[in-house]
């Protein structure tokens, strides 16, 4: 996604987050001339903070639960995960990580997250 404009990436984003099943409500935080940062509320009242700059090409995806990210993907210093089971940790990515591909593994773990909640 690296490369599209701010209008496009928002558009994307949107799309993508209508189309899941775990998403509440999406809202832009800030939005600049060649950068934006949103906010996705999740049914299970974490949420995904997304930022994107266009100039840079800098982009982050992060969810957050009670004001802790416990999963996320940045490209600073190269693609890299911060695994549910570490969110501290940098596990290093072959190539960039599409927020589409981010929101499969955000509904995956929320489904994970759901059975452990029911045990």
């Amino acid at each position: 996604m690296a490369g599209i404009s701010v209008e496009e990436f928002e558009s994307r984003v949107i799309s993508i987050c209508s189309a899941s099943p775990v998403v509440r409500n999406i809202a832009s935080q800030n939005l600049g001339l060649d950068w934006c940062d949103l906010r996705v509320y999740l049914v299970d009242e974490s949420f995904v903070e997304i930022f994107y700059n266009q100039k840079t090409g800098k982009m982050a995806f992060a969810q957050i639960r009670d004001g802790c990210r416990i999963f996320g993907a940045d490209n600073k210093k190269g693609w890299h995960w911060h695994p549910v089971e570490d969110p501290e940790k940098h596990v290093p990515a072959d190539k960039e990580i599409a927020f589409g591909e981010f929101m499969q593994c955000v509904e995956e773990n929320s489904v994970k997250h759901e059975a452990d909640l029911d045990r």
